[in-house]
């Protein structure tokens, strides 16, 4: 009998795989979520009580891209977002840039997710997720 690796270590493998074979300079937060600035931003920081607005892309490792906006507002405290948004949106200061790599148990998990619609890809279960941010404005 073989030992199995668990869906957060394979998780990890691949994020560090896509991390690797695009140079990025990524530091991982204690949950296993990837964090990679991409621009900078100015004065504080959101926090989880914060009502953001964003602009995003949500892509698969292999680029297929599975949602986006060029203006999402909500609440961090909003129990419907997924984990990796309430946790890494305040890592980001107000205009900042960031991508979030972030492994399969802080996004949707075992659960696939339909298709948008139009040009939108599916997200099959247990799928690692890299969300490219731009953190428009936010109120506290």
């Amino acid at each position: 009998m073989g030992c199995e690796k668990s869906q957060a270590v394979l998780d990890n493998e691949a994020i560090q795989a896509y991390v690797s074979a695009h140079n990025l300079n990524a530091t991982v937060e204690a949950n296993g979520l990837y964090f990679v600035p991409v621009s900078g931003g100015a004065g504080v920081y959101a926090t989880s009580a914060t009502t953001a607005t964003v602009s995003f892309k949500g892509t698969l490792t292999n680029g297929g891209v599975f949602d986006q906006s060029s203006s999402f507002s909500f609440s961090l405290a909003d129990p419907t977002l997924i984990p990796a948004w309430s946790e890494g949106i305040p890592l980001m200061q107000k205009g900042q840039t960031a991508m979030l790599l972030v492994p399969s148990a802080l996004a949707y998990g075992s659960t696939a997710q339909p298709s948008a619609g139009g040009s939108y890809v599916a997200i099959p279960a247990n799928s690692v997720l890299i969300f490219t941010i731009t953190l428009i404005s936010f109120q506290q």
